[in-house]
């Protein structure tokens, strides 16, 4: 394919080398990687006949630096995290028209999951945790949480979820990876309960510390479940909402995996490792005491610092 034209958007990560280019008239993208591309693009392919809302791939190819596809951007010109941040005007609220948007696109998400559920085997759910919990490497880095009490929590958690269906997900679900009109960036997707992608969209902000620069109010967070309850009983489940406490204790997993730093010099990684680690134990400290996490009781990562500081005083 004709590779002139395109700007770089930004640089993959994680899973696959490579990065996603945007055409001169923004009407497509194009994604390059190795071998895990071609099974992101096979699998978005997979999902856009099952009704998800995601971008129709126009082409997939090898070139001499590896795998690319290339899809249309007819999902919106711009991420909802992009939009939040065009909007704050000198605040730090969401706009209620994003959370709007969000709703919609998300609900249209559970709905396509819902009415394509997996047969999947008894070990389904303990892979799902560990897959996006990244566990391993989570009591790997911290080996002093690797304890009865968090495999307790964490056997609770799967328990809870034990008569929901598995669905297809996106494991990295949230506002940087949905426009308006659908989702994008499904490189590491996977099985997961119903509900656990849509349902964290907004409860995991507090995750970045305040660094996203916006946050959602209460009462947005209670009308997004609102919406995402009704479009579940639609489909004919049970709302989703009640199991808020159990998705957010694996999400905490998520946010701390990959985060111990490896240079000792690095007090600012030091620092945000022992934060996420923080938000762990207080997740945890909530789950066992109600069931349930708020992540609106997290300080934010200035918050927590100051208070550091204060107690390493002599």
């Amino acid at each position: 394919m004709d590779t002139t034209g395109w700007r770089l958007v930004k640089k993959r990560t994680a899973q696959d080398d490579g990065a996603v280019y945007v055409s001169a008239d923004g009407a497509r993208y194009r994604r390059t990687g190795t071998a895990e591309l071609r099974r992101e693009a096979a699998f978005q392919q997979m999902i856009a006949n099952l009704g998800y809302p995601v971008p129709r791939i126009l082409e997939t190819g090898e070139r001499g630096d590896g795998t690319f596809f290339v899809d249309e951007e007819s999902l919106g010109g711009q991420t909802l995290h992009e939009q939040v941040l065009a909007l704050l005007d000198g605040g730090r609220e969401l706009s209620d028209h994003v959370v709007d948007q969000l709703a919609e696109v998300s609900s249209r998400m559970l709905s396509a999951q819902a009415t394509h559920p997996l047969d999947s085997g008894p070990d389904a759910l303990a892979q799902w945790a560990e897959q996006a919990g990244w566990t391993h490497n989570v009591f790997t880095e911290n080996p002093d949480l690797d304890t009865a009490r968090v495999r307790a929590a964490i056997a609770r958690a799967t328990s809870e979820l034990t008569n929901l269906p598995m669905v297809r997900g996106h494991l990295d679900y949230g506002l940087p990876n949905i426009l308006a009109d659908g989702v994008i960036d499904w490189q590491h997707h996977g099985l997961m309960p119903l509900g656990y992608d849509v349902t964290l969209a907004l409860e995991i902000i507090p995750f970045k510390g305040g660094a996203k620069g916006y946050t959602a109010s209460p009462q947005q967070r209670q009308r997004y479940l609102a919406v995402l309850d009704a479009a579940a009983r639609t489909a004919g489940h049970p709302p989703v909402s009640p199991h808020l406490g159990a998705f957010l204790l694996i999400k905490s997993l998520f946010f701390l995996a990959l985060m111990r730093p490896t240079e000792p010099a690095r007090l600012d990684k030091h620092q945000k490792w022992h934060y996420r680690r923080h938000l762990f134990l207080k997740g945890i400290e909530q789950y066992e005491r109600t069931g349930n996490i708020d992540t609106a009781l997290f300080p934010t990562l200035d918050a927590f610092a100051a208070w550091q500081d204060a107690t390493d005083r002599p």
